[in-house]
């Protein structure tokens, strides 16, 4: 593969920590814009990873960045709205002002991360809304060869649903009510997710593509928060919320700090998040299961350890 020079927009974050590692690891060179860079010292230890002190807002400092760069990965994404940070600004505006940077730093490739069911016309949910509009916007723009991925939520390390899930079990560990807990997911590891990234970089006939991204199995929200429970060694009985009582919910938990749970949210989940095309196989990538991945982070050490010490006594028996 031909190294490339890449700027990563939200490269700090969850999938973008990822994804930075492995373009470094494959010999590109990597630059990471960040308001805060003294919170990301760990991007320094990479010969091949530039962490620079930039907003990307700023039409002028980020058109700068990108005049010696080939690819531009957008990343940026909010699952919830507070102060400045809005739906609008971070899936509409943002992706506005990267293609207007690209043209006129004379950059062409672009990789934009977006979400599966993300539709500018949704009538409720303005996650999806705006995810479908700045998906729009950066495919319709002129001199602009995009390639947008659509997954399902995102599992891994340092994740946001399942971690998310034990530590909210842990506030409530006899009952948990459960809003939407019929919506079906099919969740897909964050290392199927950078692999379909790197696979695009070097793939040109993926340009123009909208890739929908899952696992190879579908769950519903109630069977995943078990899931999560048994692994965090607890006995909690998931109570599948009425949809009155659900929207209810979501409309107290939106008020606490941190947003637990939203009535964007809630509207988000009236959709399930499964592929109509599933790209990995596509792609050649095998995608890797929750029952094979999320073991190996979830749980206390010695849940793991026995994990382990089940996987290898039945590959031993296999």
């Amino acid at each position: 593969m031909k190294t490339q020079h890449i700027c990563v927009l939200g490269g700090t974050g969850f999938v973008g920590s990822h994804l930075v590692f492995r373009l470094a690891d494959l010999g590109h060179r990597v630059t990471v814009p960040s308001r805060r860079p003294a919170r990301h010292r760990e991007f320094r230890v990479h010969p091949n990873v530039r962490l620079v002190d930039a907003n990307p807002y700023n039409h002028d400092r980020l058109t700068a960045l990108l005049r010696d760069v080939d690819c531009v990965v957008n990343l940026v994404g909010i699952l919830n709205e507070s102060g400045n940070s809005t739906f609008q600004r971070a899936h509409v505006e943002l992706p506005a002002a990267v293609v207007k940077a690209m043209r006129e730093a004379g950059v062409s490739r672009l990789l934009h991360i977006s979400a599966l069911n993300a539709n500018v016309n949704e009538s409720h949910s303005r996650y999806l809304k705006t995810k479908g509009a700045g998906e729009d916007l950066v495919h319709q723009t002129p001199g602009v060869d995009t390639t947008s991925f659509r997954p399902s939520v995102i599992f891994g390390p340092r994740d946001s649903f399942f971690n998310r899930f034990a530590s909210l079990l842990s506030l409530s560990p006899l009952v948990f009510p459960l809003a939407r807990a019929g919506a079906r997911f099919a969740p897909v590891y964050v290392g199927n997710v950078v692999e379909a990234f790197v696979h695009a970089l070097a793939d040109r006939d993926t340009i123009g593509q909208r890739l929908e991204l899952c696992g190879p199995k579908e769950y519903t929200l109630a069977e995943l928060v078990r899931y999560t429970a048994r692994l965090t060694g607890r006995r909690t009985r998931i109570l599948a919320l009425p949809d009155p009582l659900g929207r209810l919910q979501a409309m107290v938990l939106g008020l606490l700090p941190g947003k637990p749970f939203s009535l964007d949210n809630y509207y988000s989940l009236k959709i399930d998040s499964v592929c109509r095309e599933n790209a990995l196989p596509l792609l050649g990538i095998q995608p890797r299961s929750v029952e094979g991945v999320v073991p190996t982070y979830l749980g206390d050490a010695s849940m793991r350890a026995r994990y382990f010490q089940f996987r290898a006594t039945a590959r031993h028996e296999r």
